[in-house]
């Protein structure tokens, strides 16, 4: 799908939407971290990633991205479905019975645009890393990106798996780590900080870059950019990319507590009045 960047923008907005509408209709769901990644995601499928529709699970010769922080599922389902991997409408089957939409994202279903599960925290980063090589071993000179929480980067498994990319020289690879200082318990820095996270990841070996406004749509396609520009230089890329837990609804944001709870009628509404557009494409 080619859109322009203000096309981008509006799609920042109905994505917000669609979030908050699939998370309130079934009170159930996690969508402050969703809401704080739309960014990310429009830059990422809307102008950054290669990839090929009809959705094909191997890949080859296209891009592939691998969300980790499984339970922003809300955002990744109507990215996919926005960007024509499956039909819109079935964002309305979000987490009720026999749906392909499922809390965490699964693969027994065949829903396109999915090749892992993604539920239990820190193992993103391997399946990532495994991929990378096997492109690499395949001469296949396309990438592979994937997406991190913050809190996520508290489990042992994510600096195993750093310090391996680094050792093997993993330079066709871009992990993107959102910041937003908030998990399920409350701010990470004090659930278990993360202290200076670029001079930790600087010195695992690889190449980081960081974006202060993860939130601005023109500032995330240009530190991705940069992040592709980069590969190929013997080191995997990590991106910091700091955004807002719940960006776009004000009563969402400063705070953890819209990590996994889902608007009620009248909280949706007014959700809704602020993620205005002057038209609409509600499922």
């Amino acid at each position: 799908m080619s859109k322009d960047t203000q096309d981008l923008k509006s799609l920042c907005i109905q994505i917000r939407r669609d979030i908050i509408r699939m998370v309130h209709g079934v009170n159930s769901g996690h969508p402050g971290g969703s809401l704080g990644c739309v960014e990310y995601f429009i830059a990422l499928y809307g102008t950054v990633m290669k990839y090929n529709l009809p959705f094909s699970m191997e890949g080859e010769n296209e891009d592939m991205f691998f969300l980790s922080n499984g339970h922003i599922s809300p955002v990744f389902y109507s990215t996919l479905a926005r960007f024509g991997y499956f039909p819109i409408s079935e964002l309305g089957t979000f987490r009720k019975l026999n749906s392909r939409l499922q809390g965490h994202p699964t693969t027994h279903d065949g829903l396109p645009g999915i090749r892992i599960a993604s539920g239990s925290l820190g193992q993103g980063l391997s399946v990532a890393i495994g991929v990378a090589l096997a492109k690499k071993m395949n001469g296949d000179d396309s990438l592979v990106y994937s997406l991190h929480g913050d809190g996520e980067l508290q489990e042992g498994q994510i600096w195993e798996a750093l310090m391996f990319a680094a050792h093997n020289k993993v330079d066709n690879l871009v992990s993107t780590i959102d910041y937003n200082n908030r998990q399920i318990d409350g701010d990470v820095d004090n659930v278990l900080s993360l202290g200076d996270l670029h001079a930790k990841l600087t010195s695992f070996g690889w190449e980081v870059l960081e974006e202060k406004k993860g939130n601005d749509l023109d500032s995330v396609i240009k530190i991705l950019h940069q992040a592709k520009e980069k590969t190929g230089n013997e080191k995997p890329i990590a991106i910091i990319l700091h955004t807002e837990m719940g960006n776009g609804i004000d009563y969402m944001m400063g705070s953890h507590s819209w990590h996994g709870k889902a608007p009620n009628d009248e909280q949706l509404e007014l959700g809704l009045k602020q993620l205005y557009l002057e038209t609409t494409e509600d499922y």
